[in-house]
């Protein structure tokens, strides 16, 4: 378990002004009023390591044909829907939504040439909201890999408020390579072709870069 790049100002800033706030009240405050201090400093610091933790994992399966979740969190929505950006025609989504207490990194969910790395300003809707995929701040992201192809979103949601994306159109990626972080909370959208066999369910809870979402169809 490392300490993820992204959370570095943030620790940084919490530390300063942590210290600023013990020091103030060490000063000014009662004995019990500057432990209560240091004790809400101390969980405040607890909980921006726990978001920025980077765990080290093993890549779930080497296997074309199965699709990896891209990240950590709860299946909120199997569906096929019409993907109008990038496909135009029927898929199969499959939603994940992560809470402030998951791991926020992304991963490629197969191995593969991107097609497309675009990102969209928008709006901070709450991430359950039927039009936060369509109207938040997103990314989107195709991979074309070796059994078919695969579009995700990382979509901001109403704390998130900033995404980070780190992969550009015609790079190869490795299956698992880190692909982006969204800070404080949001979703991704995983967009399969109909057919694929679908190896997760709704409320499940899944380990991006380990947990196998779906299987590609036979050609």
């Amino acid at each position: 378990m490392t300490f993820h790049r992204e959370g570095v100002a943030t620790l940084v800033l919490v530390l300063v002004l942590g210290s600023g706030l013990v020091a103030a009240a060490h000063t000014w405050l009662p004995e019990w009023a500057f432990y209560v201090v240091c004790v809400g400093v101390a969980v405040v610091l607890a909980l921006v390591v726990n978001f920025f933790r980077m765990p080290m994992r093993e890549v779930g399966t080497l296997d074309p044909k199965e699709i990896l979740a891209p990240s950590d969190g709860k299946v909120v929505v199997i569906e096929k829907v019409h993907e109008p950006e990038w496909f135009k025609d029927q898929r199969i989504q499959v939603s994940i939504f992560m809470s402030p207490l998951n791991v926020h990194v992304q991963w490629a969910p197969i191995a593969g040439t991107v097609k497309a790395a675009r990102y969209h300003p928008g709006r901070y809707l709450v991430a359950w909201h039927p039009k936060s995929s369509t109207e938040n701040e997103r990314t989107t992201h195709v991979i074309e890999g070796e059994q078919g192809t695969v579009l995700f979103r990382q979509i901001a949601g109403a704390v998130a408020r900033r995404i980070c994306h780190y992969m550009n159109e015609g790079q190869i990626l490795a299956q698992g390579d880190e692909v982006g972080f969204i800070k404080f909370g949001s979703r991704i959208d995983v967009f399969l072709p109909v057919g694929s066999e679908i190896c997760v369910e709704l409320e499940e809870a899944v380990t991006g870069r380990e947990t196998v979402l779906a299987r590609f169809p036979n050609p």
